[in-house]
């Protein structure tokens, strides 16, 4: 089994496209109008709007309530990420810290609220756990 991606679905599509492609600095591919994808080296964060949920049912979602998943991304150096975005995040919930499993993070929170982290590994023991 291989974990392929993540879909969030959101009432504000084109926004939080945009978001996501200025966080991870890739471009993303729209399918339709209602649904886009930004793949990286390991996986894939697709995007979709209410509208797509309909063809697996009604009710299924409740965009923009998320409140127990957190969005990774391990990057080369969290504190120039940090640097780069930071004039655009309107919603930062801790700045760059080291944590003390190793990894220094940024958390951030998406137009929608879901919660996003930057991280890298910086300890001896982090580094190797992603080597």
């Amino acid at each position: 089994m291989k974990l392929t991606s993540l879909r969030i679905i959101t009432a504000e599509i084109k926004p939080l496209v945009w978001f996501f492609e200025q966080v991870t600095g890739l471009p993303a591919q729209w399918y339709t109008d209602d649904f886009a994808e930004i793949t990286t080296l390991t996986a894939t964060l697709a995007i979709g709007s209410t509208r797509t949920m309909s063809l697996f049912g009604e009710g299924l979602v409740k965009p923009a309530s998320n409140h127990s998943v957190i969005i990774e991304f391990r990057v080369a150096n969290v504190d120039d990420e940090f640097e780069r975005i930071r004039d655009f995040i309107k919603d930062i919930v801790q700045v760059p810290t080291t944590m003390p499993w190793g990894n220094r993070s940024l958390l951030f929170r998406d137009p929608d609220g879901n919660l996003i982290n930057f991280f890298t590994p910086v300890t001896a023991d982090a580094i190797r756990k992603f080597s």
